[in-house]
C-alpha cells in the first residue's frame, strides 16, 4: 500500500431491496436491437459448415477434399479431414480472439455502442470479401475481418444487455443475445439448404448474405442509447441518471444510481484492469471467465453446428438429407432458447446448467454407442438408426439451448465489478474463441482418428463441467450486477479467497 492509505472501495452496502423500476419499452427495444449482434456470430457458425460441404466451394478452393469426397471407398470418418479446410473455419476465431482483447479498452473508454458499431462494420467488410472471393488469400482475409467483427460484438453486446436489464429479469433479457445467435444459425442452415442446389456459385450467396445482419448491427449501434453504467464510469453522471430513469420508468432510482456511482469511483481508480483482474479479490470472477466459455465449447456443440452437414454426410445421409437434418438441429436450438428465457429468472442458472449437462451426457453416450455398433468405415447407417441419431442429436442440442448455450455468455457478463467488467468480458470472449478455434481446427482430424469416440470425449468434459457448476458456481439469479461481490463473500469456497472488504492499493491508480 502507498503510505497506508486506500483508494475508493466500490459498493460496500447491499441496497437491492431498494431498487425500483419495471421492464419498460425502452429497455425491450434497446435489448432487441443490441442482441442483433449475436446473429452475426450465429450466422457464421451455421453457414460455415454448409459451405464447406458444397461441391462448388470445394472444387474452387479445396480440390483435394473434393476428390477425396467423391472416392467411393474412402473411410467414412475421414473423407473431410483436411487442415486447410479446417483453417477456413477456424481462422475467423483466432482473429476474433485478438479483436476481443483490443475491444476491451475501446468498450471501456468510448462505451459499449462504439464496440458494437466497430463490430458491425468489420463483419460487413468481411462478408463482402468472402462473397467476391476469387482466391484463397481473399477468402481468408474476409474470414479475418469477420473474426474482428465477432470479437468486438461478442465483447460488447452481452455487457450492454446485462447493464441495461433490471436485475430481476437480467437473465432473460441477456439471453436475447443467445436467441439472436440461434436464429442466425437456423437462418444460415435454411440458406444453405437452398443455395446448395445453386451449384457451382451457391456458396457465394451463402457467404454474402452475412452482410444483412452486419448492416442491421451497425445501424442499430448508432441508434442505441449508451448504458447508464458506462456513462457514469466515463464521467457523465447526469446523462447516466437520465438514461436510468428512462429505462426503469421511474424517478426513484436513487439506490441503483448510487451503486453505479460507487462502482464507477473504484473503476476510475483502476488504470490497469487486466492487471487488476489478477488480484486475489477478483479470483472467482477470473475463474468463471475462463471456465464458463471453455466449458461451453467443450460440450461439442460447435462441432455439431459447424459440421452438421459434413457430419451427417459422413454418417451416410444423402446430400439433401444432411442439409435438412442440420436445418432441423438449428431450429431446435433456436426454439430451446425460449425455454431458457422463460425459466432462467425463476429456476435460476444452476438448475438449468446442471439439468442440461446431465441430458447432454446421456445423448453423447447414446450416439457413441449407435455409431460404435452400427456404423463402420465403409457402410451407412440404416434408415431407422439414422433417424434415431438425428433425434438424439436434437435432444442434445435442446439441452444445450436451455443451459450452456445462453448461460455460457450470461453468467460471465453479469458477475464482474465495473472496474474489470470490460476486461473480464474480453477474457471470456477470448477464451471462447480460443477453444472454438482449437476444436474447429482439430474436429475433422479427431473425427477421423477417434471415430465414434469423439462423442465420448465430449461426454467426459460435460461431466466435469456439470460437477464444476455444482461445486463452485453460486446462484446469481436476482442479484444486482453491482452487488455481485457479496455473493462470493458468502459462498462456502470463495469466501476463503475474497476479502470481506475490497481494498485497492493506491499504486494501482497511477
Amino acid at each position: 500500500m502507498a503510505g497506508g492509505s486506500l483508494a475508493p472501495i466500490g459498493v460496500v452496502k447491499e441496497r437491492a431491496e431498494l431498487y425500483q423500476g419495471r421492464v419498460t419499452l425502452h429497455v425491450l427495444i434497446a435489448c432487441m436491437v443490441a442482441a442483433v449482434g449475436g446473429s452475426i456470430f450465429g450466422y457464421d457458425i451455421g453457414i460455415s459448415g454448409g459451405v464447406t460441404s458444397m461441391n462448388g466451394f470445394l472444387q474452387k478452393f479445396f480440390h483435394s477434399v473434393y476428390i477425396k469426397k467423391q472416392h467411393a471407398h474412402e473411410n467414412n470418418y475421414c473423407k473431410y479431414d483436411n487442415q486447410g479446410l479446417a483453417a477456413f473455419t477456424s481462422s475467423l476465431y483466432l482473429a476474433g480472439l485478438v479483436a476481443s482483447l483490443v475491444a476491451s479498452p475501446i468498450t471501456r473508454e468510448y462505451g459499449r455502442r462504439a464496440s458494437i458499431i466497430c463490430g458491425g462494420i468489420s463483419f460487413l467488410i468481411g462478408a463482402t470479401l468472402n462473397a467476391a472471393a476469387v482466391n484463397i488469400a481473399m477468402l481468408l482475409l474476409g474470414r479475418i475481418m469477420l473474426g474482428v467483427g465477432i470479437g468486438f460484438g461478442n465483447q460488447a453486446v452481452p455487457l450492454y444487455l446485462s447493464e441495461m436489464s433490471p436485475s430481476h429479469l437480467r437473465g432473460g433479457l441477456n439471453m436475447m443475445f443467445q436467441l439472436a445467435t440461434t436464429l442466425g444459425i437456423f437462418t444460415a442452415n435454411m440458406v444453405n439448404y437452398g443455395t446448395q442446389k445453386l451449384e457451382p456459385w451457391g456458396w457465394r450467396l451463402s457467404l454474402g448474405l452475412a452482410a444483412i445482419p452486419a448492416f442491421l448491427m451497425t445501424v442499430g449501434g448508432f441508434c442505441l442509447p449508451e448504458t447508464p453504467n458506462s456513462l457514469i464510469e466515463r464521467g457523465s453522471k447526469e446523462r447516466g441518471r437520465k438514461v436510468l430513469v428512462r429505462i426503469r420508468g421511474t424517478d426513484n432510482v436513487d439506490a441503483e444510481f448510487q451503486d453505479m456511482v460507487d462502482a464507477s469511483e473504484l473503476a476510475n481508480a483502476i488504470k490497469h484492469p487486466f492487471r487488476n483482474i489478477l488480484e486475489k479479490r477478483n479470483r472467482p470472477q477470473l475463474v468463471m471467465a475462463i471456465c464458463m466459455p471453455a466449458f461451453q465449447i467443450l460440450t461439442g456443440i460447435n462441432s455439431i453446428l459447424f459440421y452438421a452437414p459434413v457430419l451427417f454426410q459422413s454418417m451416410g445421409f444423402g446430400r439433401n438429407a444432411a442439409f435438412y437434418s442440420s436445418a432441423l438441429t438449428g431450429g431446435v436450438l433456436a426454439g430451446s432458447t425460449f425455454i431458457s428465457i422463460a425459466t432462467v429468472d425463476k429456476l435460476g442458472r444452476r438448475v438449468l446448467l446442471i439439468s442440461g449437462g446431465i441430458q447432454m451426457i446421456i445423448c453423447q453416450v447414446i450416439v457413441a454407442i449407435i455409431l460404435g455398433l452400427k456404423f463402420g468405415e465403409n457402410q451407412e447407417l440404416s434408415k431407422s438408426y439414422s433417424i434415431l441419431v438425428v433425434i438424439v442429436i436434437c435432444l442434445f442440442v435442446l439441452a444445450f439451448g436451455w443451459s450452456w448455450g445462453p448461460l455460457g455468455w450470461t453468467v460471465p457478463s453479469e458477475i464482474f465489478p465495473l472496474e474489470t467488467r470490460s476486461a473480464g468480458q474480453s477474457i471470456t470472449v477470448a477464451v471462447n474463441l480460443l477453444f472454438t478455434f482449437i476444436i474447429a481446427q482439430c474436429f475433422l482430424a479427431m473425427l477421423c482418428h477417434f471415430k465414434f469416440g469423439i462423442f465420448l470425449f465430449f461426454a467426459a468434459w460435460i461431466t466435469v463441467m456439470t460437477l464444476f457448476v455444482f461445486v463452485f458456481l453460486p446462484e446469481t439469479k436476482g442479484v444486482p450486477i453491482e452487488e455481485m461481490i457479496f455473493l462470493w463473500r458468502k459462498h462456502w469456497f470463495w469466501k476463503r479467497i475474497v476479502p470481506e472488504y475490497p481494498q485497492v492499493d493506491e499504486n494501482e491508480t497511477i
